[in-house]
């Protein structure tokens, strides 16, 4: 007869096995890699948003709550950007590298932005303004 108590009372850990903690930065080959991936696979929306992420060093919740006229100027991407973050409630501000700007621009062009839009959305569908795009679709983007 099968014993019921001999089972280990130790469950075994989620993460038995895998590397916790903070991971270690992107090298610059591998940014490389994903930004000629992107940009091959036509990918304007995804590409616009890593660009972002690397020149920003934003939180996810900060980069998604990006508006078109953060990042503009007059109709134009500027050099710099600067926002409110979320968690500290202390202004940022960060340069936009030339790749970045040819990347939203090409995303606002493409897409036909408005200032009011957010740069990125939870859908390829049309897009009403309000909808804001979710958090976890963009730490999956990046690896996260």
């Amino acid at each position: 007869m099968h014993n019921l108590l001999t089972h280990d009372p130790r469950p075994i850990p989620w993460n038995k096995g895998r590397v916790t903690g903070q991971k270690p930065p992107l090298k610059r080959s591998k940014i490389w890699a994903i930004r000629v991936n992107l940009h091959l696979q036509g990918r304007v929306r995804d590409l616009a948003l890593f660009n972002l992420a690397i020149d920003s060093k934003l939180r996810a919740c900060d980069l998604v709550s990006l508006r078109v006229r953060d990042v503009t100027q007059t109709n134009q991407v500027a050099s710099r950007a600067m926002i409110l973050q979320r968690k500290t409630r202390r202004p940022v501000r960060f340069e936009i590298t030339e790749q970045s700007k040819s990347a939203i621009c090409a995303l606002i062009a493409s897409k036909n932005l408005q200032p009011i839009h957010y740069l990125v959305w939870q859908s390829q569908e049309p897009r009403d303004s309000s909808l804001h795009p979710a958090i976890c679709q963009v730490t999956e983007r990046l690896g996260g």
